[in-house]
């Protein structure tokens, strides 16, 4: 992706200094996120696999970020500047109204959000009580490494989905999802939150298309690949499971590349209806 000489977001805010990370015994580090990751994509309960290990605290030394840190930042902060770009100009023509841009925070192990404590656990998510969205960016090394979703576009279209979930607020739809899970059983609830994570890879692929300008060879592939890849039938299978619809929160991996294909192909948010569809 072509980000150089693009404008970084000033929504950014970083946490990462305020302390060294996250401490936990039992599971080593990259195990750690590992399992985490995989328990949050697939919906798996992963408690079972953490007994034993202390729990992860944020130290309180303040600490300087690694090259590598500084990098995932100002990636992080520039994808998010086109973000902001393509929903102005999306919500003008389609929508006929402005659009209010989140924050995102960068945190390195754990830190604390109106929606709970946010770690490895939670991996990136967007909390509508405060209207930011929360990236460990540890978590690009754990997709490429861990899960097979490598690549730049790849990183880029975590932090859109997550976007994406702004956007749905925006909207109202996110708030009325809400609404509606809190009245019906786990399994419905899980099917709605489905058809919600749908939509946000369907609007990740709204802004993929309205970025097309900075793709290189090869992106769009890698961010079809990276919504494969963390599928809930594939996480599940990956970590020895049989696939059991009824617990999926995210949608399946050609489900996720599918929705997120159509919205690159349409370009119109009115094309990510995923609460209209009769099959997904």
């Amino acid at each position: 992706m072509r980000l150089k000489g693009t404008r970084a977001s000033r929504n950014i805010e970083d946490r990462r200094r305020r302390g060294g990370g996250a401490k936990a015994g039992g599971i080593g580090g990259v195990g750690l996120l590992i399992v985490l990751a995989v328990g949050y994509f697939a919906g798996i309960d992963v408690t079972p696999l953490l007994e034993g290990a202390a729990p992860m605290q944020q130290q309180n030394n303040s600490r300087t970020l690694t090259a590598q840190e500084e990098q995932a930042g100002a990636f992080a902060a520039r994808v998010l500047g086109t973000t902001e770009e393509v929903w102005e100009q999306v919500f003008a023509q389609q929508v006929g109204k402005p659009y209010s841009p989140p924050i995102m925070v960068l945190y390195a192990g754990v830190t604390q959000s109106p929606c709970g404590g946010a770690s490895g656990a939670t991996g990136p998510f967007y909390c509508p009580a405060d209207r930011k969205a929360y990236l460990d960016t540890a978590f690009f090394a754990t997709m490429a490494q861990q899960l097979g979703a490598k690549g730049d576009f790849a990183a880029a279209y975590v932090i859109a989905h997550e976007v994406a979930h702004h956007v749905q607020n925006e909207l109202g739809i996110l708030p009325e999802v809400n609404r509606r899970r809190a009245a019906v059983s786990q399994v419905e609830a899980n099917a709605l939150t489905v058809r919600l994570e749908l939509q946000a890879d369907c609007l990740s692929g709204v802004w993929a298309r309205a970025v097309g300008g900075l793709l290189e060879p090869g992106d769009l592939d890698e961010a079809l690949h990276a919504a494969r890849q963390i599928g809930d039938d594939t996480l599940q299978r990956n970590a020895g499971r049989v696939p059991q619809p009824h617990t999926f929160t995210h949608g399946t991996s050609a489900q996720r590349a599918g929705w997120f294909k159509r919205g690159y192909d349409r370009g119109d948010i009115g094309q990510c209806d995923t609460f209209a569809a009769g099959r997904l």
